[in-house]
């Protein structure tokens, strides 16, 4: 008897023991659907968040792109009709007449005026007798000059200070070109005979500053671009440059 009684007090002892551990057990595979599926949630929202801030982002930086050179373009418009407004702008003021705009009209008005007035043999005339006098000045002579040279270099009228056309010379090694001008031709002679050479600007700094080479002909490259477009090419520092250039030449020597 007293076997039996210590047989079913351990008996009883063990399933306490063994009820607990039975019950962790319970407890710990049912907690890990629950953290698993807890994590794959926060997993899910961190990437629908990168998504979403992704997509804001890319479409900041779209509107960004597309307003910024509109609103550059507003900007330099609206500065410059205040500008050339503020000419005639006074004089109307002083009369009474405050119509925003006006002075504008009258200044655009004007300088078409003055340009008919110069094309003729009266305006010539007085042109060159009002720089007579500037270039007699001794510090004004040389502004005047400059600014000159950069006006008669972009100007559509391809007198001799102009640029001719635009060039493309190998420069400074073989495989390396320079985009440049023309600006006038060269006659070299030597003991073997005359030379053709071509003058070749190539702005360094904007239109301003730059370099001047000496070309053969046969080795200057014409690409079919205006001059207008060469300047646009150098202010937009390569930007507005068009990714196909046909060449005007029928032949390059290399």
């Amino acid at each position: 008897m007293d076997e039996e009684k210590s047989a079913i007090a351990m008996t009883s002892r063990d399933r306490e023991l063994l009820i607990p551990v039975a019950e962790s057990a319970i407890d710990e595979s049912s907690s890990k659907p629950s953290s698993s599926s807890s994590s794959s949630h926060h997993s899910g929202r961190e990437t629908f968040y990168k998504v979403v801030r992704s997509w804001a982002s890319k479409k900041f930086m779209t509107g960004c792109v597309i307003l910024f050179p509109l609103a550059i373009t507003f900007y330099v418009t609206w500065w410059f009709i205040r500008f050339v407004d503020g000419f005639f702008s006074p004089i109307y003021a002083h009369l009474g007449i405050n119509i925003f705009g006006l002075g504008f009209v009258t200044s655009i008005t004007f300088i078409f005026v003055v340009g008919v007035f110069m094309s003729s043999w009266l305006g010539a005339s007085v042109l060159g007798l009002g720089e007579w006098f500037i270039k007699r000045m001794p510090f004004v002579r040389h502004i005047y000059n400059a600014s000159k040279q950069i006006s008669s270099a972009i100007s559509s009228d391809q007198n001799s200070q102009a640029f001719k056309e635009v060039a493309i010379i190998r420069h400074p090694r073989i495989g390396e070109y320079a985009f440049g001008f023309i600006t006038s031709a060269v006659v070299l002679q030597s003991y073997s005979g005359e030379e053709e050479l071509c003058c070749v600007y190539v702005p360094t700094n904007h239109l301003y500053i730059g370099d001047i080479f000496l070309v053969h002909t046969k080795d200057v490259i014409r690409p079919n671009l205006s001059v207008r477009e060469g300047i646009e090419i150098v202010v937009s520092g390569g930007m507005s440059m068009p990714q196909i250039l046909s060449t005007i030449n029928s032949e390059i020597v290399p």
